[in-house]
């Protein structure tokens, strides 16, 4: 996701390489990190409320406030500062093409209408401000009773009883009630954006295989991301899995050299991987290997393994010229 340390590595790497030649695109790459770290703490209190069934409703709704503030604006940063000015950088243009479908993730995750998620937040339908009866402001005009601007006589008429049946003002024929909107709706307006995010991911991950090797870490992050995306979003469990598995066998075909940094990377993303490959799968399709027994966790998976085996390999060649 945006708040990755694969992600927030990249982010700090490329932004000093590109600082002499371009110094506002390092600047914006720069506050996109802190955004990053700061976006990374709330999606991580907001995994822990989703298992606290206690939690206050204050409390739950100012951290996704947060979380889709953050998210707001690590986008905007991206769109008008960013994505216009990488044309001509390979990791830096994957790296934000995938922070933007990154950033449409977590509004489909926190704000998705309608919710696809048990991470959106609900809330009782008196507890929306959308909700409330909209009222007609009145103002107090200084000791002498309640004073509209409806002119000089509202004051009588409103004391007055009401001799006729009236409601609400419904909308236009054809336009149907209005629905309460979600509570960060003053936020970001509300909406699908799952086709959106999924293209943007589509997108990203075209990029990646375009411009990156099977074993880099920036491409593993943009593969594994979609593959969650898939999973939690799409709820394509099938799609989420043989993603995860082709990610893998590319790790093990690749031929390029590594340096020590992107080795530890890739390797927990493999891992990741892995058990993304499992994912789903009730108990009595557990993924075995022969003679090994389960492989309830990534030790045991012969592809896993094989991947493992073929970066560390990669890690003893020279690694291919750095591509900013």
């Amino acid at each position: 996701m945006a708040s990755s340390e694969v992600d927030q590595k990249f982010l700090g790497k490329l932004a000093k390489a590109v600082e002499n030649d371009n110094p506002l695109l390092a600047s914006v790459l720069f506050k996109i990190l802190g955004l990053s770290i700061n976006l990374s703490s709330q999606l991580i209190s907001a995994q822990k409320l989703r298992r606290n069934d206690t939690t206050p409703l204050p409390e739950a709704m100012e951290l996704h406030f947060h979380i889709i503030w953050l998210s707001r604006e690590g986008l905007v940063l991206l769109n008008q500062y960013v994505i216009p000015m990488v044309g001509k950088y390979g990791e830096l243009k994957v790296l934000a093409y995938k922070l933007r479908a990154s950033f449409y993730h977590i509004f489909v995750l926190f704000h998705n209408t309608p919710p696809v998620s048990t991470l959106s937040l609900s809330t009782p339908e008196g507890q929306s401000s959308s909700s409330l009866p909209v009222t007609t402001p009145i103002r107090i005009d200084k000791g002498k009773g309640i004073a509209t601007d409806d002119g000089p006589d509202a004051s009588f008429a409103s004391r007055q009883p009401h001799t006729f049946e009236g409601g609400p003002v419904g909308p236009p024929p054809g336009f149907g009630p209005e629905r309460p909107g979600p509570p960060t709706a003053f936020l970001l307006k509300p909406g699908d954006y799952l086709p959106q995010a999924h293209r943007y991911f589509q997108d990203a991950v075209a990029l990646a295989e375009e411009l990156l090797w099977g074993s880099h870490s920036l491409r593993l992050s943009v593969k594994t991301e979609y593959a969650a995306f898939l999973y939690e979003c799409v709820h394509d469990l099938e799609g989420s899995r043989q993603l995860a598995k082709e990610t893998i066998t590319e790790v093990y075909d690749a031929t390029e050299g590594i340096d020590n940094d992107m080795f530890a990377d890739a390797c927990a993303l493999v891992n990741v991987l892995g058990k993304m490959m499992k994912r789903g799968l009730g108990s009595s399709h557990t993924l075995r290997s022969k003679g090994q027994g389960s492989s309830s966790g990534t030790q045991g998976t012969p592809r896993t393994e094989k991947a493992t085996a073929a970066l560390t390999d990669a890690r003893t060649q020279a690694p291919p010229p750095g591509m900013i």
